[in-house]
């Protein structure tokens, strides 16, 4: 394949991703979803063409992770605090953290049924098909109301960071002992620490920096201190979370040593310049992850009932918990809150990294794509339904 000829490909895809943001605005249906299928599509005309390629999956998990540290960061960004937020951020707190706990219980189960393997490895498997994918659920509640949005974009973020978690904690500790516990809240004490000092020192350097590249630098610098957290699984979503939040604030602290050091004249421009940015760079991150994810399916798999039959009693168990548990955390509608669960690429990053010894052959990566395809489906048709409810009331 000659270099015009990827380059042609290259900026296709990004042309195409493009269309399908704007066919998702108009249709509410996610361009990832298209995306996907514009993968599948794409492994159907390369095979009848007899193409020779590379093994994607290789640089799969960077791309994907690379592309959440942004979509966390660009979501970040757009939060801002005040006191009255702080009954939204307890609620999705407190709404991921159980429905993520519940979710993984039930789907254990449905994993143990399956494979009948020991309780510790369905417990491994079963966390990533819990976590909702903020990549997918964040740029799908952008058509929402203010605080259903705040609700969407804090849950999902509190969801990937909590699922990323106890993913590490799953994987790293056999059994569950007070050492494993003493560890965990060692290990969250120092992101949080981490995080502290990311936030300030970036802020610092945002305002010193005169060279005319700043931003690609800011970015670099986090994505190598995510990097270094995540090497000695530390849960590093914190600190992009945190950091994004806090620059994005910074503004309202009110100390007059802290105003005098660290805000500047432009910080405000600059922040915007750095949000475009990020937002810019993850939509080419999540479109080439998305278009590769669905180019590696073997989508033949799918003609196996069995894991059509068992991918649905997972999407099922997911709404059932979600429902559950919204109406307690969550005292106004849950409509269209409810069907925003899609599992996308967190899922797809934690299922890449579960250790081979771990790994169920039952539960593979054409069922993977099957709850994800499927709770993206389920969102879909959700909020247009919701949508068209609250047209038919206000009429």
């Amino acid at each position: 394949m000659t270099t015009y000829t990827i380059l042609i490909i290259l900026s296709g895809l990004v042309i195409f991703s493009y269309l399908f943001d704007l066919v998702a605005s108009k249709t509410k249906i996610p361009s990832v979803l298209l995306l996907l299928l514009l993968g599948i599509g794409l492994r159907f005309l390369v095979e009848y063409l007899n193409i020779h390629t590379f093994n994607f999956l290789s640089i799969l998990p960077t791309l994907g992770t690379v592309g959440l540290i942004l979509i966390v960061f660009e979501g970040s960004l757009e939060l801002k605090y005040d006191q009255n937020k702080n009954k939204i951020i307890k609620s999705a707190f407190f709404s991921a953290l159980t429905i993520l706990l519940g979710t993984a219980t039930l789907i254990t189960v449905i994993i143990y049924q399956i494979s009948h393997k020991d309780l510790y490895t369905c417990i491994a498997n079963a966390i990533p098909f819990s976590v909702i994918s903020s990549a997918i659920a964040i740029p799908s509640a952008a058509a929402l109301s203010g605080k259903d949005k705040e609700f969407v974009v804090y849950e999902s973020s509190f969801s990937d960071i909590l699922g990323i978690i106890i993913f590490n904690f799953a994987i790293t500790n056999h059994s569950i002992t007070t050492s494993a516990f003493i560890g965990l809240g060692l290990s969250t004490f120092l992101i949080i620490l981490l995080s502290a000092i990311a936030c300030v020192v970036l802020l610092y350097i945002m305002g010193r920096l005169v060279h005319h590249i700043k931003f690609f630098l800011i970015i670099s610098i986090l994505i190598l201190v995510y990097a270094i957290g995540q090497s000695y699984h530390l849960s590093s979503l914190v600190l992009i979370l945190s950091t994004g939040l806090f620059l994005n604030n910074a503004d309202a602290i009110q100390n007059l040593w802290f105003r005098s050091i660290f805000l500047y004249k432009n910080l405000s421009a600059d922040l915007s310049q750095l949000y475009q940015l990020s937002a810019e760079s993850a939509f080419i991150l999540r479109t080439f992850f998305f278009v590769i994810f669905g180019f590696t399916m073997n989508v033949q798999e799918l003609n196996d009932l069995p894991i059509i039959g068992n991918g649905l009693f997972i999407l099922a168990s997911i709404y059932v918990i979600r429902i559950f548990f919204l109406k307690i955390f969550k005292k106004d509608s849950i409509a269209p809150i409810l069907y925003i669960a899609p599992r996308g690429l967190i899922s797809i990053l934690l299922y890449f990294n579960l250790p081979a010894s771990l790994k169920i052959p039952q539960v593979g990566t054409s069922f993977l794509f099957l709850v994800v395809l499927g709770s993206s489906l389920v969102m879909t048709l959700g909020i247009a339904f919701s949508k068209r409810k609250v047209e038919e009331t206000t009429a």
